[in-house]
């Protein structure tokens, strides 16, 4: 069995950001090593964890230009459906099939992390975004269209102009 522990590859300069993903990593791992009679209960933990923490996420993404169709906020909405119905279908007796999607979240993490969540955090961090207040220090930074991809530059032209070049730096 696979396990996800928190790393550095894992941080992205967001402490907000951050401190969601270490708890959900926790969490996860609390699934992975939850014995049969509390496995369900670990699960609805982590759902109700991740409901929260897609919609902070979602609302960051709102409130700085992203189109509500984007594909984070799509993957976001589409892995929600997926726990739950993990809890319906371990609510029936089939623990297995909520262990293998808890397998499937130790690998599908961090590649959200690293690729959308990172894309996220420097477009935030370009524009001054304050996770705390929801203000915005630099609202000319803020992209004059909409975000429809992701908000990364290998999927998006949407970034803000001092996203993106730190992105391409970067790269």
């Amino acid at each position: 069995m696979q396990h996800l522990e928190w790393s550095d590859a894992l941080a992205l300069e967001l402490p907000a950001m951050d401190d969601t993903h270490r708890e959900f990593v926790d969490l996860l791992a609390a699934v992975n090593t939850a014995t049969d009679d509390s496995l369900l209960a670990q699960w609805a933990a982590l759902i109700d964890h991740t409901d929260d923490h897609f919609g902070r996420e979602d609302a960051w993404m709102q409130a700085t230009r992203f189109a509500s169709s984007n594909c984070h906020t799509m993957q976001h909405k589409v892995v929600l459906q997926v726990l739950r119905e993990g809890l319906k279908r371990g609510q029936a007796g089939e623990l297995g099939v909520v262990r293998q999607m808890a397998q499937e979240l130790v690998i599908w993490f961090p590649h959200h992390a690293q690729a959308m969540d990172a894309s996220l955090a420097l477009h935030l961090r370009s524009i001054g975004f304050d996770p705390a207040t929801g203000e915005v220090a630099l609202p000319n930074a803020l992209p004059k269209e909409l975000i429809h991809g992701c908000g990364g530059a290998t999927c998006s032209d949407d970034l803000a102009p001092s996203a993106r070049e730190e992105a391409n730096a970067t790269a």
